[in-house]
């Protein structure tokens, strides 16, 4: 993959990930808050963008996402192989639930 391929990758991910953003705002906005894990203020900001402006945004050469699971922990629950399905959910529900009180520390 060239340079240019990866700028288009990131404008799509980007072009994306506000359309999505604007969706979940709309639809359900204290859900979309916690999913996406932004503020009050940068949910206002997604949710009156138009088409024009997304466009003009996802256009950078930088990603507008990033990851929230950077913890060692969290990463070992979700990709937890080789359990049962059982275990597989309640790993699962573990790392939601430690996601959820860090977007609650970041609040």
């Amino acid at each position: 993959m060239n340079a240019d391929q990866i700028l288009m990758e990131i404008r799509e991910a980007n072009l994306s990930y506000l359309m999505l953003a604007q969706s979940l705002i709309r639809a359900d906005r204290e859900q979309a808050l916690f999913r996406l894990g932004i503020s009050e203020e940068t949910a206002d900001l997604i949710n009156v963008l138009s088409p024009a402006q997304m466009m003009k945004v996802a256009s950078g050469n930088t990603l507008l996402c990033r990851m929230r699971v950077d913890d060692d922990m969290v990463w070992g629950l979700l990709t937890n192989h080789g359990k049962s399905a059982a275990n597989d959910s309640v790993a699962r529900l573990h790392a939601s639930i430690l996601m959820a009180g860090r977007h609650q520390e970041a609040a």
